[in-house]
């Protein structure tokens, strides 16, 4: 079995499967019957949808009541992200969380120190 990774399954979703995982990571999480009522599809193709994107590894999906019927709340999978781009060192990156950063600033400066001694 080969791994396949997560760009390279989203790079096959169709334009609706698309559309629905942008929603559930947009929404951080949605229950099932809002989802293809967001997306302005039947619920019948919301759901085939979602068992898409569950078997694809994209979203988890749990059953739950809500408004008094039982459904299902679908959140997105938390991809491994790699922040390794992002350090020197022990050092973060001073761009991060910074609307604009002086690049003759001390922390600029230190964080490019820290990348040419890691070589």
């Amino acid at each position: 079995m080969v791994a396949v990774s997560v760009s390279e399954t989203e790079a096959e979703l169709s334009e609706d499967e698309r559309a629905g995982l942008e929603l559930v990571r947009e929404t951080g999480g949605i229950h099932q019957s809002d989802f293809w009522k967001e997306l302005d599809v039947s619920s019948r193709k919301g759901s085939r949808i979602v068992e898409s994107l569950v078997e694809k590894g994209l979203v988890d999906r749990e059953d739950t009541i809500y408004n008094g019927h039982n459904t299902y709340y679908i959140t997105p999978i938390a991809r491994d992200l790699d922040f390794t781009l992002l350090m020197a060192g022990d050092m973060l990156s001073p761009f991060i969380g910074e609307d604009e950063v002086d690049p003759n600033s001390d922390a600029f400066s230190q964080w490019i120190m820290n990348l040419a001694y890691e070589e």
